[in-house]
Parts: structure tokens; sequence; C-alpha cells
């Protein structure tokens, strides 16, 4: 039995999924597994993927497509090996990810889940993740993900290793949400595990403007986050964790012009988990936010970053 399953589900990824399987199998930790889904692509994805099949670790799959959560949830199910590494089909792992990850793994082998830094590739520059704890001239430490992750996640689809017994715990992806799964699981996780994390940079997060998470737009289609307000009301870091996301959704249901949906997400959160600046956004109207989110691609697109989390 392999240590590690790596987890791919494929849809329309064509022009990437080839350097995410060569970043997989040219892994310094070989014993491994990869569990491949073409979520049936339209695209060239299945003949890129054909393309590696010369390896005998990759184990290749392909359905008709059901979606994000659904396809994730297949691989999941197909693997074989205790620890499942998640990876998404256009994101890319140094080579020494999976070997900071056993390190880990080695080190605290009482916990059941274990990520890395990672950092951002978009409009073809480097972005550098933030989180709510000081990771600068850190080593490795265990951690609470919501207190962890008031800016940035600090596990995403692309850097985490979960064993197991997790998804046993906490279940699978929801398929009903079509983007922000991801979120969700990760808040299940954090409920019952604290996360293993190394400062180190082994992840690279692909965005471009086919991600699922640029493409969404509307409330309905994202987490809303309604299982978890009973549990918010006794776990403040995870009522804050969810108001910042909350946050965020009320600037997309502005901007979108879906006055129902925000009024009733801005009822949920309480403002004292916000800061001024975002108190501030969140009362501005639709066309000036609308202005401010044009001003932000811009700076973007010439390395100047600007982020409603700080």
């Amino acid at each position: 039995m392999p240590k590690f399953s790596v987890v791919i589900s494929v849809y329309n990824k064509e022009r990437y999924i080839g350097n995410t399987l060569k970043s997989v199998l040219s892994q310094t930790v070989s014993d491994i597994e990869v569990v491949v889904l073409n979520d049936g692509s339209t695209d060239g994805s299945e003949a890129v993927i054909k393309s590696y099949l010369l390896d005998e670790r990759i184990r290749y799959f392909s359905e008709p497509n059901r979606g994000a959560g659904a396809a994730r949830n297949f691989v999941i199910e197909k693997a074989d090996a205790p620890y499942i590494a998640l990876l998404d089909a256009d994101d890319v792992w140094a080579p020494t990810y999976l070997e900071e990850q056993l390190r880990l793994i080695e080190k605290y082998p009482q916990h059941s889940v274990f990520a890395t830094n990672s950092q951002l590739y978009q409009r073809g520059r480097i972005l550098k993740r933030e989180y709510s704890i000081p990771i600068e001239h850190s080593d490795d430490m265990v951690v609470n993900f919501f207190s962890a992750s008031y800016i940035h996640s600090i596990m995403n689809s692309s850097s985490c290793v979960l064993h197991q017994r997790v998804f046993d715990a906490v279940g699978l992806y929801n398929p009903s949400i079509k983007s922000g799964q991801d979120t969700d699981l990760f808040i299940r996780i954090g409920l019952q595990y604290s996360v293993v994390f190394s400062p180190k940079i082994c992840v690279t997060v692909i965005r471009n403007a086919n991600s699922l998470s640029q493409r969404t737009k509307t409330l309905a289609e994202k987490a809303s986050f309604e299982a978890y307000e009973e549990a918010e009301k006794t776990h403040p870091a995870l009522k804050k964790f969810l108001d910042l996301n909350r946050y965020s959704l009320c600037l997309l249901a502005k901007m979108g012009g879906d006055v129902e949906g925000f009024l009733n997400m801005a009822r949920k959160i309480s403002l004292d988990n916000l800061n001024k600046k975002q108190r501030f956004l969140l009362k501005q109207p639709s066309p000036y936010l609308r202005y401010l989110f044009k001003m932000k691609e811009g700076l973007d697109s010439i390395g100047l970053r600007l982020t409603a989390f700080k």
C-alpha cells in the first residue's frame, strides 16, 4: 500500500493538468498512487492525462460531468493509501512537497491534518499568502484552523494532507455547493482537528479566469454556512471566521445587485468581528464597490496588492 494517495479531479484543464501531473510524478517521495478523474471534460484534458499513463502509479477514471464536489468525492473514495493529498488540476507542487508533509506526519504522529504554506500565481506574478498568525522565521506549528485563517486560509485544496480517518469523522465534500466546497469541508475539519502547519512554501496555486472561484458570481452558488450557526454561538474563533466570510459574500451580493441576499447575510454578522475598513466597505453603494474592485484588479496587475481582509 502506498503512503500517499494524490487525488485530482479534472474538468477542462487542458492547459494546466500536464504541469500538475509533472509536479506530482517528480516528487522526492515516490511511494504514492495518483487517482485522477476526468470529470466529463469537453476540451483536450483527457488526451493530456492519457499521455502520462505509462507511469503505473496513476489510476485513471473517466465519468460524465458531476460537478466539483462530487468529482472530488469520487477520487477520495477510490484512494487506497492512509494519507490523502488533495490537489487541484491547475496547481503545482514543489518537488519536496510530499517530503515536507511526510516529515510533519512523522514528527506529529498523534495528528491527522497537515498543511504547508503556499503562494499564489496570478496575472504573471507570484503573490504571498498572509495569515492571521505570525509565520515569519517560524518553524512548523500546530494551529487552530479558524484563528489562523482570518486573512487567507491556512489550508487550501492543494496544500493539505489528511488521514483517511478525517473523512470518516467529518464526511466528504458537500456536492450541492458549487463554489466554496473546500471552505465548508475545512470548517468541519477545524471543529474536530488542529492543523499541523509548515511555513515552508511548497505549493503554487494557479489562479486563472477559468478557476471556479473566479467564475462564481452569485450567493446561490456559494456556501451559506447555515449548518454552523448553532456551533458559532459557543465558538468565538469559528464565529469570527464565518463573519469574515459572510462579509466577503455581502460584498459579492451588493456588487451583483442582490439586495435580499446582502441583507440576509449582513444581519448575521457581528460587526465587532470586522475592522474599520471592512465596516466602511460594507456600507458603500454597489457602484462604488464595483469601482474599487476594478481599481484593485488594475493594481494587482502591476504588483500592488489591496485586500479587504486586513
